[in-house]
């Protein structure tokens, strides 16, 4: 699926869990698909948790995530090197 379709899966309102960006229809916000994703949580078990999902939600928040990137630093330390 292109990412264009796949970041209109997403929706941001002002009237919705406080303008957080959500999967579109829903109240499932885009970081707690990524943080469950960060820490191991299968797209399967996702899916079951969530019903209301389906795998092109969890690939559209991923491609928002990936677009936040471009446009956001986030500091890691860098480590030192043995030289």
């Amino acid at each position: 699926m292109e990412r264009e379709l796949l970041l209109k899966r997403i929706s941001i309102n002002p009237d919705v869990c406080f303008g957080k960006p959500c999967i579109r229809g829903t109240r499932i916000w885009v970081s707690l698909v990524v943080d469950s994703l960060a820490d191991g949580v299968s797209e399967t078990e996702l899916l079951e948790v969530y019903p209301q999902l389906k795998i092109e939600d969890i690939r559209a928040a991923l491609a928002y995530a990936a677009e936040m990137t471009r446009g956001h630093i986030i500091p890691i330390p860098l480590e030192a090197t043995g030289t």
